[in-house]
Parts: C-alpha cells; structure tokens; sequence
C-alpha cells in the first residue's frame, strides 16, 4: 500500500494545482482584456460625443472609461482617462470640475500627454478667470509642444496665450503671442491661418504704439502675402476688412483702399459685412480727396444699413456723404444728408454723433451766408459736446472758434442794414464769398493746427471724424437681433482722427 507521501501522488498532486493556477490566470487575462476593449470603446464614444458637441454623453462615457479603468492595475491607463474627464468637464463649461480632476492626473515616468495636461489646466484656470495662472500653463503647454515637434499644437496655444493677454489689455504680449503662433502655423504648412494670426498682430502692434511703422507694415503686407492661401471667400474678406483698417489707422488710405475694394466681392453675400466695407471704402475716399468716387459708396452704404436696422451706422454714412458734397459744392444736397444723420443719431441717442451734425450743418449755413443759423447749430453743437465723455478739448476750442466766426458775420450783416441785406451788387456779393471763402480756410487751418499739437491719436478728434471697431459695429447688430452676448465695449465707438478735418466712420467686421 502506498503511503500519503508517496512519490507518484505528490507529482499528480502538483501538476493539477499548476493547471488550476494557469486557467485562472487565463480568465483574469481575458478580463483585463475585455475590460480594455471595453475602455477604448467608452473613449472613442466620448471623443465623438464631443465632436457633435454632446456633452452630457460625453462625461458620461469619459466617467464609465475612468471607473472600469480603476479596476485594472495599469496606471498609465488611469491617468488618460482621468485626463480625458477633466477635459470633458472644461470643455462642458465645468472648469471647477475639470480642474480638480486634472490637478489629481500626474503624469508618469515618461511625462506622457503633459503638454496636454498644461494646455487644458491652462483652459481651465482661464475659464475660472485666472489669467495669470492660465498665461503660465499655456506658456509651459507651448514650450512643450515645441520640444515634441508639434508646431501647429504651439500654434494654437499661442492663440489661447495672445487671447488671455488680449483680456489684461497687454498689446505687446498679445502681438508677440500672434507673431509666435504664426511662426508655429509657418512651420507645420498652415499658410492660412499664419496669414490671421499674422493679419491680428500688426493690429495690436499697432494698438499698443510701441512698434514701428515700418515692423507693423512688414506683419500686415506678410499677411496679405500668405492670405493667398485661405479659400474661404468669407474669411479672406474679413481678413482684407482687418488690414484694411489698419491702414487706414496709419494714414495709409491707398493701401487702405486697394483692400477694401478685394474685400468688396467677397463679402457681398453678407449685407451686414457689406455694408461696414463699403461705409469704410467711401470714408478711405474722403480721407484720399476723391469725393465723387466715395459718393457711390456713402449712398449704397446708408440705403443699406437703413434696410438692416441699423441706425446709427447709417446716421454715420449720411454725415460722411455730407461732408463730400460740401467738398464738391453741393451744399443743398449736403444738408439734406446732415439733416438725415442728425436725425438718425437722435433715434439712437447719440450725443457725439448730433454734435457733429450740428457742425456740418452750421458749416453749410455758414457757406450760405446765413450765419445766425450758424451760430445756432454750433450752439446746440457745444451744448451736446457736454454729454460726451472722453473728447478732446481741442474740440470744444474749435467750436468755439467757429462759433465766434458766425457772430461776427452775423454782426457785419446786421451793421450793414436791412437794405443792403436785400440789394447787395455783384461785386460786393463776390467780394463777400471771397471773404466768407478765406474765413473759412482760416478755421480749417487753425482745425489742422490745434489737431496737430495733440499726440495721442485717442487725445484728436475733429469734424464728424470717427473711426469705429467693426468688432463693436456687428456686435451691437447682433445685440439689437438676438440679444446674444457682448463685450462691455459693445457699445462704445473708438474715436482716432486724421489731420484732415472730414467725416471718417470706419468699422470693423
């Protein structure tokens, strides 16, 4: 009889626990396998989800990936699917979420996805408003990016960088950001969007006042270089409206023009962005002196903000046509359009655009020889000029001065009599329009010298002279259609002006 420890039995023994131990293992491999599978399929669910932009299912897919992913043993795993959470949650409009969850993600030995992991940390401390920690992590997202050879990667976070910038008012930083995110756009083959980012630089190079005429038109003229490579019609023509006005900013109106005229076709089938070009491109003509081109432009861009509901702009076009008929002599047709803005800017309640009106029309009475009514405008012109804010006093001296011109005439008619008002000879009546004439050029010239001892261009303001953002123009349509958000400087119009004392209205798209 074979004994308990007998050698056959101990060898049968071992060899069905080794058997038991490897099936078990095999059922736990084809688990964690499943389980695996399992993840990948709950990932790529929540990854479509976001892309249709459903976001409820998406941090529902992203928390079941993240839950059955705690149950293996693969850290690296678990890591990128808590980094896909928190990144769901920042993109939902959870940034509180979305930052606690990737606050929690290290990264592994190998600092897997950690430029990811700044970029969202950086999108969400911006969501929180912490621009100063979001600048940080963009900042070390972009250096990362570029270690890896991700060029269009940097390029991106260097546009999230430019925006926070753009938010503390930092005009150097946020152009540098822009010339360093189209850098990175150069270098990955993205000519169309180094051309935006390009074309958004000079502006806050300009915007900011510390770069040279010459560093801001090498980025603008770059732009237009590369903007040969965007298809898209629309985003090409915004793009020519942006250089456009930038130009125009710097004096440089041919410039200016030629852009708005290829920026014309490719946005005719937008009438809010056609008619901000074309109240642009008539107001560069004012600037170049070419009133009889820039009528066609004032009239086709007033009809058409009045058939879009918007007033103001349209008010803004009628006291730009006004001042090119006075220009051509048209003075019964100029006041008929000064008339129609001082109007539309009653509707509006907008004292800085009456005031102005007021003056074209105290001009025109002036050249008319009728100066009681001149004087009267230029009253109501200065009484108006009290509502606004932020104008400079060189304004209020020329009304002043303008107003002092009317009495005088207005003194000289009555010191001649009632007959000699009735009866005047032809040659006193030249002598009188000649003299009327050199009053006149004597007013415009002491316009151009007080605007001329001002050196801020936001300090200069003269005649009906406004340039507004086209950002802020279409921002308030959009506020009188749908109400959808705005900016708080929606409703503000950035005054610059021009040595030359004209109606200027330039908005943005």
């Amino acid at each position: 009889m074979a004994s308990d420890g007998s050698p056959v039995r101990d060898a049968r023994e071992k060899k069905k626990k080794k058997k038991a131990e490897r099936s078990g293992t095999d059922r736990a491999d084809v688990e964690e396998t499943d389980a695996q599978l399992e993840i990948q399929r709950l990932t790529a669910a929540g990854h479509a989800a976001l892309q249709s932009r459903d976001n409820n299912a998406a941090l529902q897919s992203f928390r079941s990936a993240l839950k059955a992913a705690t149950k293996l043993r693969e850290k690296r795993l678990q890591r990128t699917c808590a980094f896909n959470l928190g990144a769901a949650y920042v993109e939902a409009g959870e940034p509180q979420k979305g930052l606690d969850v990737l606050s929690r993600t290290q990264p592994g030995e190998r600092g897997e996805r950690i430029a990811d992991l700044q970029f969202n940390l950086a999108t969400a401390h911006k969501a929180l408003g912490d621009r100063t920690q979001a600048v940080r992590h963009y900042l070390q997202a972009a250096q990362l990016y570029r270690s890896q050879g991700d060029a269009a990667a940097e390029g991106d976070t260097c546009v999230r960088l430019a925006h926070c910038h753009l938010l503390g008012k930092e005009w150097d930083e946020t152009a540098a950001s822009f010339q360093r995110a189209a850098e990175s756009y150069k270098l990955a083959g993205n000519a169309s969007a180094a051309a935006l980012t390009l074309k958004d630089a000079g502006k806050h190079m300009l915007q900011s006042g510390h770069s040279s005429s010459d560093n801001i038109i090498s980025v603008l003229t770059d732009s237009l270089e590369m903007s040969a490579n965007i298809s898209d019609q629309q985003t090409l023509g915004k793009l020519l409206s942006d250089v456009a006005l930038s130009f125009s900013q710097m004096r440089l109106f041919s410039e200016a023009s030629e852009c708005y005229e290829q920026a014309l076709p490719l946005v005719s089938s937008k009438p809010h962005r056609l008619a901000v070009v074309l109240q642009n491109l008539g107001a560069v003509y004012n600037n170049l002196g070419q009133y009889q081109q820039s009528l066609r432009f004032h009239r086709e861009a007033a009809a058409l903000h009045g058939s879009l509901g918007s007033r103001g702009a349209q008010g803004r076009c009628f006291s730009n046509l006004g001042f090119a008929l006075v220009e051509l002599g048209e003075l019964e047709e100029a006041w008929e359009s000064y008339l129609h803005a001082q109007q539309a800017f009653r509707d509006t309640d907008d004292p800085s655009g009456q005031w102005q009106a007021c003056e074209g029309l105290g001009g025109i009475k002036l050249q008319m020889r009728d100066p009681g009514k001149a004087a009267m405008y230029y009253k109501d012109a200065l009484q108006l000029l009290c509502k606004c804010q932020d104008v400079s006093g060189s304004v209020q001296e020329r009304l002043v001065s303008e107003l002092s011109e009317a009495l005088q005439q207005k003194l000289l008619l009555q010191q001649r009599g009632p007959a000699s008002q009735r009866t005047i000879p032809e040659r006193h009546q030249t002598r009188r329009q000649l003299w009327t004439t050199a009053v006149r050029s004597d007013v415009q010239q002491r316009r151009r010298e007080m605007l001329n001892r001002e050196n801020a261009p936001s300090d200069r303001m003269q005649h009906n002279q406004t340039i507004t953002s086209s950002e802020t123009h279409l921002r308030q349509e959009q506020e009188q259609a749908d109400h959808h958000n705005t900016l708080p400087e929606a409703n503000r119009n950035l005054n610059n002006t021009y040595n030359k004392a004209e109606v200027m209205c330039l908005l943005h798209l």
